[in-house]
């Protein structure tokens, strides 16, 4: 058990990441989609050059764009599964810790009588304060803040339960509350680590690098026809900004996370 790691973690994440997760999706989306357009367009022009210069211009291409589009629905969907498993681990945090808080605080019946009503009021408190974290998402600076409180109340419940472990004759609560706890406490730092895992910047920066090429050559090869089809093209942007949004915000911080 180390207290105070969450708390460390979270502290570590915010200055590296320094912006809100949501603004950080929408805006990623956005300039994606006005690349891909502008890569359209340059590509379409690229191609309408190329075919008046060379005649064959447009032959031995395909499997070059077969390639580039098959990589791009590799990456796509590695970080898709990768962000509903990030989802899926979270939930089941969730789940662990509030089993976690309701064994512990059903094994206070161990302490002394005259010591249970105030551990359980800390127990109240703290799970105010795990709440409360989660609620202020995707605010990292309140969430962390509510955090540090938690931390707080973590020590003062170990502390408490370890000095009454020391006059149990019984040995009940060391056996038995004392790991409950550590469980309880041991959790908040896997969900904090989990709220913080993203895609790795490697692959991410690749999805989108290659996202915005396959738009360079999906407008070169449009310059086949004779009139570019925006319908087509913007509806292609749109789809790709939109499959990436959808990834990052799986891989961000929710707000019931």
């Amino acid at each position: 058990m180390i207290p105070q790691s969450a708390s460390r973690i979270s502290r570590t994440s915010d200055r590296l990441s320094g912006v809100n997760p949501a603004q950080f999706a929408v805006a990623i989306s956005v300039v994606l989609f006005f690349a891909m357009v502008a890569c359209l367009e340059l590509g379409y022009r690229i191609g309408g050059y190329a075919s008046k210069q060379i005649e064959s211009a447009h032959e031995g291409t395909a499997t070059i764009q077969a390639a580039v589009f098959a990589l791009l629905g590799l990456l796509l969907a590695f970080t898709f599964s990768n962000g509903i498993s990030h989802l899926d681990q979270r939930r089941q945090l969730i789940i662990q810790e509030s089993n976690a808080i309701g064994t512990a605080y059903l094994r206070l019946d161990l302490l002394p009588a005259n010591q249970q009503p105030e551990m359980r009021h800390l127990f109240r408190q703290y799970l105010d304060s795990r709440l409360g974290m989660y609620e202020k998402l995707p605010d990292l600076t309140a969430a962390d803040a509510e955090l540090d409180d938690a931390t707080r109340i973590q020590q003062e419940i170990w502390s408490r339960a370890v000095a009454a472990g020391r006059d149990d004759p019984t040995q009940n609560v060391a056996r038995l509350l004392l790991p409950a706890l550590n469980d309880m406490i041991d959790v908040t730092t896997s969900r904090t680590i989990a709220l913080h895992t993203h895609v790795p910047p490697l692959i991410f920066g690749l999805s989108i690098s290659v996202a915005v090429l396959s738009g360079l050559l999906a407008g070169y090869d449009m310059a086949k026809r004779r009139r570019r089809s925006w319908f087509h093209g913007v509806l292609y942007a749109v789809v790709i900004a939109i499959t990436i949004f959808t990834v990052i915000d799986l891989g961000t911080i929710p707000a019931s996370a």
